[in-house]
């Protein structure tokens, strides 16, 4: 049977982006060990910061 949350208990993450802290989504349900970053706006900041280092290294 699949664990249910309360609104006050969401599991949370932190973004690896930005660092700020963001909870748990219905849309997150299958995904969530894999979620990494807390918007498409942060997922596309770490795309670009990882290209940057390659070029760099």
């Amino acid at each position: 049977m699949e664990k249910r949350y309360t609104k006050s208990n969401l599991p949370e993450k932190t973004c690896a982006a930005c660092r700020r802290p963001f909870a748990w989504r219905k849309k997150w349900a299958r995904d969530w060990d894999n979620v990494k970053t807390c918007s498409e706006r942060c997922k596309a900041e770490l795309r670009r910061r990882t290209r940057k280092d390659e070029q760099q290294a």
